[in-house]
């Protein structure tokens, strides 16, 4: 494998409260970061049908957006469905023409199902807060949530999500799609982490329309790396792993944005160089 050329994901710039004195433009919020589970820490575990949790999602977002609760952050598995962003082709269409639900977030299509931990944080984006930086400390979140689990990972600069990057197990292929929507400065939609499902889902799509990567779980990672005895955490537990870093990100203070994956070409797929 070769290198190529190694561009830069810059870092956002984030407003900041100076000697107790907010930026222009913001308003009072609750403070804190409140954390849902639906049915993935009940016993036994269960699934949340999508279109149920998007209307959820929507009722959680009038609140938080109307500063009436904290900023939430939804954690669920879904059953099996494919969603399909706002830049999604029909072309992109799963090929055996299995339904797909056509939603307001950005990004293409995704599959979503069991051993997948969904999160959507709804979280207000003070004034001066862009898209870009709230997305890439979701991203950041990540990344440091899965080197705890010694899984090195971080981002392609020109796309949105969490990398592992081409090496001897494979091309570059992604572990976490993120795809979002703002609306009265509050985020809704969210990040789809691989934990363990069955990825034959992404084999009906192009994922994210994406056609030159490939997509992995934290058990594929891990197994390859520690052997197939290793332990696969579960959703609840990385969940509650992510919560206190998702909390020190959403409170929009500086923090040091973990470096790019690097690049290298792969015989299975040959990466554009912009």
């Amino acid at each position: 494998m070769s290198a190529v050329p190694q561009l830069h994901t810059p870092q956002p710039h984030t407003p900041q409260m100076v000697d107790g004195v907010s930026p222009k433009g913001w308003v009072d919020h609750p403070t804190g970061l409140s954390f849902e589970y639906l049915g993935i820490a009940e016993e036994p575990p269960r699934r949340t049908e999508y279109s149920w949790c998007w209307q959820h999602q929507r009722e959680v977002h009038a609140q938080v957006s109307a500063h009436r609760t904290p900023d939430t952050v939804i954690f669920v598995e879904h059953d099996p469905v494919y969603t399909a962003g706002r830049r999604t082709r029909r072309e992109a269409y799963p090929f055996d023409g299995t339904p797909v639900v056509p939603v307001d977030r950005g990004g293409e299509i995704t599959w979503h199902g069991p051993g997948q931990l969904v999160g959507y944080p709804i979280v207000f984006l003070q004034r001066g807060i862009g898209v870009v930086d709230y997305v890439r400390r979701v991203e950041e979140s990540i990344i440091r949530l899965l080197a705890g689990y010694r899984i090195s990972a971080g981002r392609v600069p020109g796309r949105t999500g969490v990398w592992l990057p081409s090496d001897g197990h494979g091309p570059e292929r992604k572990i976490c799609a993120i795809g979002i929507r703002v609306s009265r400065q509050t985020s809704m939609h969210g990040f789809a982490l691989n934990i363990d499902p069955e990825t034959t889902g992404f084999d009906n799509i192009i994922p994210c329309g994406i056609e030159d990567a490939d997509v992995t779980t934290m058990a594929r990672e891990l197994r390859r790396v520690h052997g197939p005895d290793v332990e696969v955490p579960g959703l609840v537990t990385v969940a509650r792993r992510l919560e206190p870093i998702l909390t020190e990100m959403m409170a929009f203070r500086r923090y040091r944005m973990s470096p790019d994956i690097p690049r290298r070409e792969h015989p299975a797929y040959l990466h554009p160089l912009d």
